[in-house]
């Protein structure tokens, strides 16, 4: 698997937020905290639901939370390209 472009604040946030741990986040969007660490380190893209969830638990939008760069698709950007 890839790593994603897509990046995340949820380590911002999580501090942001009372110093909120990694498994206290996990508890609280229901899954495991080696899901929450992948997520961070942008080695997983969550699920839509999943990602609703976690902004909903920072009490932000969805683009607060994760950001896709801008620009041209590479060709390894693009479908059935791996």
């Amino acid at each position: 698997m890839k790593p994603t472009r897509v990046t995340n604040s949820i380590r911002a946030l999580r501090f942001a937020h009372g110093e909120m741990t990694q498994a206290e986040l996990a508890d609280r969007v229901g899954v495991t905290r080696q899901t929450v660490i992948a997520i961070e380190q942008g080695r997983y893209s969550p699920s839509l639901e999943m990602a609703f969830q976690l902004a909903r638990v920072f009490g932000v939008g969805l683009d607060a939370v994760f950001q896709y760069p801008d620009g041209p698709l590479t060709d390894t950007d693009q479908p059935g390209s791996e």
